[in-house]
């Protein structure tokens, strides 16, 4: 089946790469979540026209949502045993429409998107293909899940398909997010708000009849930089790539804004807090230790509201988990090289599988250190490379489920002792 699947992917190669273009071409800028429409379409022709059943589901929205988000569902092969492909093809707002203009360069395909995911999501879609023409009979199917937003949490998109049943108890879930070839088996969770500082705005000149909003941040700030310190001591135990911190994240002021004038107190001030949580610690808890802190100020008279923009949790699997073992063994079985297994330094919508009991990792073409940048490109090559690792990944998966099980008591006395220790 090897032999054959990578005969096969051989021939699709430069339509994979034609795909690929087409899709990076589609502006999916998100926010708003322009171009939606025309891009789940596009993805629905290209899978029938190798006979794959689609359903594209409108997502409900609120009022003030004017752009309508769509997902799309589509299954290859029977059976109960389900292995989801999950990828999004929304992408942040680009500096320059000609990001959308897709350009090959030494070896590389550059445009928005090509990294952050469209190129992973194209190897996915091929994967199938490649599977199909191949007439790969299944123990289960493969189910490509492929949603909106993203780039903006989530909650118009994978999680919509969760809270209304859509997707189910599986043996696993593929996605390929930038990982550079690397598996995440984890990543942090987030909590990122927008803090407004009240005041009133009076000349420079009678100073002492007004209330200044930036003085007043300070005095916000500094309470957090008491947590910032506190919180940035914990360490996680997951691996992390080279140069990643292990340390929790507390960033203040990535967004800071208000005041008119130079002679004018200012009556607002604004700035963000973007807290990261490591996978061992709790979302809830840390969510109201930040609130708490926040809230001390307000005791202070200080007049403020706080606008969360973004939060999800953090979360993980082991690296001896059966699926990392079986992806790993097939990377290093495509690159001649063993892949690094860490934790993503982001928030990864595997969490949302994790949360419910499905094993998910992220693993994919592009580079993080190119994603959302103006120069966003994925390797050509790396883009086959997975295609060929997704369908060998499955094949694994899906007609050797004994293989599977037993695999899931592999661990040496040496994991079971650390295991058992933490």
């Amino acid at each position: 089946m090897k032999e054959k699947i990578l005969e096969t992917l051989e021939e699709q190669k430069s339509e994979l790469l034609s795909f690929t273009k087409r899709l990076i071409e589609v502006p999916t800028e998100n926010p708003p979540g322009k171009s939606y429409k025309e891009c789940i379409y596009l993805i629905e022709k290209e899978l029938n026209t190798f006979n794959l059943e689609t359903e594209i589901i409108e997502i409900e929205t609120p009022s003030g949502i004017l752009n309508p988000r769509y997902a799309l569902i589509s299954y290859f092969g029977e059976g109960d045993n389900i292995l989801y492909f999950h990828g999004h093809y929304d992408v942040v707002p680009a500096s320059d429409m000609a990001q959308f203009v897709p350009l090959i360069k030494e070896g590389k395909l550059f445009g928005r998107g090509a990294s952050d995911m469209k190129g992973g999501l194209a190897a996915m879609i091929y994967a199938v293909k490649t599977l199909k023409l191949c007439d790969f009979k299944c123990d289960g199917k493969i189910c490509l899940v492929i949603v909106p937003d993203e780039e903006t949490g989530g909650k118009y998109g994978t999680k919509y398909l969760f809270d209304k049943g859509l997707i189910k108890r599986s043996v696993g879930m593929l996605m390929p997010e930038p990982s550079g070839l690397g598996i995440w088996n984890a990543c942090r969770g987030a909590i990122s708000l927008l803090i407004k500082i009240k005041g009133e705005s009076v000349h420079v000149t009678l100073e002492h009849k007004g209330i200044n909003a930036f003085e007043n941040m300070i005095k916000v700030v500094n309470e957090l930089l008491k947590l910032k310190r506190q919180v940035e001591k914990r360490r996680t135990k997951y691996e992390v790539s080279k140069g990643v911190s292990r340390n929790s994240i507390l960033m203040l002021g990535g967004y800071t804004g208000g005041g008119i004038n130079f002679n004018i107190v200012p009556d607002e001030f604004s700035f963000s807090v973007d807290r990261r949580i490591n996978p061992e610690e709790n979302l809830k808890e840390e969510r109201a230790l930040l609130f708490d802190t926040i809230n001390r100020c307000k005791n202070y008279g200080i007049e403020l509201n706080t606008q969360i923009l973004q939060e999800g949790e953090s979360a993980g699997i082991k690296n001896y988990h059966p699926i990392t073992k079986i992806l790993s063994s097939i990377v290093k079985e495509i690159t001649k090289k063993g892949p690094s297994i860490s934790l993503c330094p982001g928030l990864l919508e595997t969490r949302y599988y994790i949360k419910n009991g499905i094993p998910a990792l992220a693993f994919g073409p592009g580079l993080l250190s190119v994603s959302h940048g103006p120069d966003e490109f994925v390797n050509i090559e790396d883009l086959y490379k997975c295609t060929a690792i997704y369908a060998l990944t499955a094949v694994k998966l899906l007609s050797k489920r004994k293989n599977y099980h037993n695999h899931q008591d592999t661990k040496t006395k040496k994991e079971k002792v650390k295991e058992r220790d933490k």
